[in-house]
């Protein structure tokens, strides 16, 4: 009788509420590194802006050569000679491409030229509408998603 009177005596140990795995002073900070640097929807964009990039480097070479794949166009309000379509679309898509790069590696830092360089992918595309319509409405769709992830993306605390 005298062991249960001692368990019963006000000690702490086993009452319901007490915090058995949190170390004395709080929890303690995370110091593992080996988590990545870009999340998913980065690894994503950065993946699209890569390909993007590349494909904007060939449709550019094919309107510098004047190749047949551009339809021509007659009078139209934003019309560029297929030669300044080309150059626009090669230095862009060269630009797209390393930043691309450069997100894959997980700067962070890249994220703001990002979402520059694919607002001006998306406007280019739109003004390219009518020489390669449904090329240009699905760049314009990447172009999108690629905003929206470098936007969302929040660098971890690490």
């Amino acid at each position: 009788m005298a062991d249960g009177a001692a368990g019963s005596g006000g000690d702490p140990k086993g009452e319901i509420g007490t915090a058995w795995s949190v170390p004395p002073g709080g929890p303690r900070p995370r110091t593992d590194r080996s988590e990545p640097r870009t999340t998913v929807g980065v690894t994503f964009a950065g993946t699209l802006m890569l390909c993007g990039g590349f494909l904007a480097v060939l449709q550019g070479i094919a309107a510098i050569a004047e190749d047949d794949v551009y339809a021509r166009v007659g009078s139209y309000v934003y019309g560029l000679s297929l030669l300044g379509w080309g150059l626009l679309h090669l230095v862009l898509g060269a630009l797209v491409a390393v930043t691309g790069a450069s997100l894959l590696r997980g700067a962070f830092r890249a994220r703001l030229p990002g979402i520059l360089l694919a607002s001006l992918s998306l406007v280019a595309q739109f003004l390219f509408l009518p020489y390669e319509p449904v090329w240009s409405v699905v760049v314009m769709a990447m172009d999108v998603l690629v905003i929206r992830a470098l936007a969302s993306w929040r660098e971890s605390a690490g």
